[in-house]
């Protein structure tokens, strides 16, 4: 399991190279590992996407 700062640094590296379409990359990575059967994988990747969610703050779209 990532530790917070692991999930924090992934995020903001997400959210800097990809701009806020990396929350939805971040989905997709979590639907895929549940479909290969990696629970506690999709797990982190939907902790990483709420991360990048919190970042993006309430006032933007």
């Amino acid at each position: 399991m990532m530790s917070e700062i692991q999930v924090h640094t992934i995020a903001r590296q997400m959210l800097e190279k990809h701009g806020f379409a990396a929350i939805a990359q971040a989905a997709q990575q979590a639907q895929a590992c549940e479909g290969r059967g990696e629970a506690e994988e999709a797990k982190e990747w939907r902790h990483i996407a709420d991360a990048m969610k919190i970042m993006k703050g309430p006032h933007q779209s």
